[in-house]
């Protein structure tokens, strides 16, 4: 939904993407609205280079943007992106105001401002701001934005050990300011990011492969146990199929099915540039094309399965997230239930893993007609939908 976001830089209408007009969630918070009166307050001159890392979507971005010309965005959502182009466009500012980097691509050489939108993920925070650290000089400033339930001693230890000293704000609606004075000299640590790790046994044809994980990628440094459990009841793949890894995270769920049926082309998707390049990193580390010369794979950041054609999957595996950012929320499973279905030939399989109490099954049932358990376990279960060909012409 479109919200009127005020703030002294300007009124702006921001929205989520992809956009709903029956989404309660706002494309905003508190921490965005207290960065942005600071920098007013204190008058920051940002006529230099100003970088945000991890607008989610876009809020600070596209007030910043609509008064200065030198802008660069970083971040890891897909989706967070395309908000942003999205409430650019609204606010009437030049796209080439503007800069958009993933957390992939190399961050600018030189940093004059540094704002932090701080992640759900110390670990990401932890790889930006030592990507970041080299083009911080000595007048840079940094400031940090989040709500007090996210931000942690563990937080300001990172800026401290990676950018300087640092120092917090008093909370104003629940939100809090993070300061840090570089220290360009700083002997920091080095960059633990990305983190492989050997998979256990009873996995399946993965069992004791690499895994390879970049930052902020869901259990980035073990096997969770939901993605364990799906492994040990793989479906049966034979032939040329076209398998899709949906919300695919590091990838070893869709790299066992290429391991397990050489001849299926394997898609590997998601909306986290950092999940796909770990998917890519995995696959590659496993998936030898010499061993497997029959092997084809895609890997795409995306909206859900918009890149796989309509009709056009044999089988869909997908271990939905049921949190977007802090709110708890089935929509994504939803649209990613739908996605699977429009995807799928008549006769394509959905496979899902999930906790028991999410109630999947019902969900299934209502967009599919069918939902059958494969396996449990007091915590998790696996369920398989089927594409019925008198539904899908309906």
């Amino acid at each position: 939904m479109s919200n009127r976001f005020e703030t002294s830089w300007g009124e702006f209408d921001l929205a989520r993407f992809p956009e709903d007009p029956r989404d309660a969630l706002r494309a905003w918070d508190a921490s965005d609205e207290y960065l942005l009166r600071h920098l007013a307050d204190e008058k920051t001159d940002l006529s230099g280079s100003v970088v945000v890392i991890g607008d989610r979507w876009g809020a600070l971005t596209t007030a910043l943007a609509r008064h200065y010309d030198r802008v660069t965005a970083i971040s890891d959502s897909y989706l967070g992106q395309r908000a942003t182009g999205a409430n650019l466009d609204r606010a009437g500012v030049d796209p080439a105001a503007v800069t958009l980097l993933t957390t992939q691509d190399a961050p600018p050489e030189r940093v004059d401002v540094l704002l932090v939108r701080v992640p759900k993920s110390l670990a990401l925070l932890e790889d930006q701001l030592h990507r970041i650290a080299p083009a911080v000089h000595e007048g840079t400033v940094v400031v940090g934005t989040g709500m007090v339930k996210e931000i942690h001693t563990s937080t300001l230890k990172l800026f401290e050990r990676i950018i300087g000293p640092t120092k917090t704000s008093l909370a104003e609606k629940k939100a809090r300011l993070i300061f840090t004075t570089p220290l360009p000299g700083l002997a920091r640590p080095r960059n633990p990011w990305p983190y492989t790790y050997a998979l256990p046994d009873g996995v399946g044809p993965v069992s004791g492969r690499s895994v390879i994980n970049h930052a902020g990628v869901f259990c980035a440094e073990r096997l969770d146990i939901g993605t364990r459990f799906l492994l040990q009841h793989l479906p049966r793949s034979e032939g040329a199929e076209r398998v899709v890894d949906l919300g695919c995270g590091n990838g070893v769920v869709g790299t066992a099915m290429a391991v397990k049926n050489p001849r299926a082309e394997v898609v590997f998707t998601d909306e986290s540039f950092q999940a796909v390049a770990s998917a890519q990193a995995t696959y590659d580390a496993n998936v030898d094309p010499e061993r497997y010369p029959e092997a084809r794979a895609r890997f795409v950041v995306g909206d859900g399965l918009t890149a796989v054609p309509a009709g056009s999957a044999d089988l869909v595996l997908n271990n939905p997230p049921f949190h977007s950012h802090q709110a708890t929320t089935a929509a994504t499973a939803m649209r990613m239930f739908s996605d699977a279905r429009d995807a799928l030939r008549p006769g394509g399989e959905l496979w899902v893993i999930g906790n028991r109490h999410l109630g999947y099954h019902v969900k299934l049932r209502r967009l599919f007609g069918n939902s059958e358990l494969i396996a449990s376990d007091p915590k998790f279960v696996v369920l398989r939908a089927v594409k019925r060909e008198r539904r899908d012409r309906s």
